[in-house]
């Protein structure tokens, strides 16, 4: 009958042996579960916490930061999530802090600000920001035309007609100069590459039918993504709220939250 080993020392112990005959160990205990196979060693995700996740070219997962704590402060040079190399991020850009349990991001007074991918119709404020591709666009209802007057001399300015309009789309350039404007006669305005109101033939970042602005007879402006396939991403005013699968851009940087 073929013996077993001593799991103190090793020596060889007949089957029948309840005691090894070298150090006296019980030859019969069972050694501890995690003796028998090599744990894994890595950071914790908190049950309840969440994780950023930098998302890179292609889709790819990047570095991942756990929030375990109660306040993470991300920026250029301030704070534990730090990207060094991005000059779209003020020092001190944004806080990820936990409030009655639910995760919420804190524009720290940005120059750019903090944007949430939209899952649903969502209400935008009168010059309310939000980026489609590498586009960021701005959104209002038309000011009230005022007509024209004369100069000093009694003279009027020539010009295209003016039409009615509900309301304008405004692109902001980088540095914060304005790009094209586009003025609505309905209450709609499509955005995408090709057969829409506004489109961004060389964008590469913006799907044929990306996103829509809609607005009320009372002014109520609502952005709604048609299915993009990189998403549409509303500017928070100084906080919003975070759920499993969001995301966020600060900067150039695109970071998932995903909520254990």
């Amino acid at each position: 009958m073929p013996g077993k080993m001593c799991p103190s020392c090793g020596t060889e112990v007949p089957a029948n042996n309840k005691f090894c005959g070298k150090c006296g160990a019980n030859v019969d205990v069972a050694p501890p579960a995690a003796a028998n196979k090599t744990m894994f060693f890595g950071a914790n995700q908190v049950p309840g916490k969440a994780r950023l996740i930098v998302i890179k070219g292609e889709g790819l997962d990047g570095v991942t930061y756990q929030l375990n704590g109660t306040e993470h402060v991300a920026g250029r040079s301030e704070g534990a999530i730090l990207f060094p190399e991005d000059p779209l991020l003020s020092p001190r850009h944004a806080n990820f802090i936990y409030q009655n349990s639910q995760l919420k991001v804190h524009d720290e007074g940005s120059v750019n600000g903090v944007f949430v991918r939209i899952k649903t119709p969502t209400l935008v404020s009168s010059g309310g920001l939000f980026l489609i591709g590498e586009q960021l666009l701005q959104v209002e209802p038309a000011p009230p035309d005022l007509g024209t007057a004369p100069d000093a001399e009694g003279t009027y300015f020539y010009a295209s007609p003016k039409r009615p309009s509900k309301m304008r789309l405004i692109q902001r350039l980088r540095g914060g100069e304005i790009g094209m404007i586009y003025r609505s006669r309905g209450e709609t305005i499509s955005i995408g590459r090709e057969g829409n109101d506004v489109n961004f033939l060389d964008d590469p970042f913006i799907s044929g039918k990306h996103a829509q602005v809609s607005i009320t007879p009372d002014g109520q402006i609502t952005l709604t993504d048609l299915g993009s396939k990189n998403g549409t991403f509303v500017k928070i005013n100084e906080e919003g709220l975070l759920n499993n699968g969001d995301y966020v851009f600060l900067g150039q940087q695109l970071l998932r939250v995903e909520v254990s």
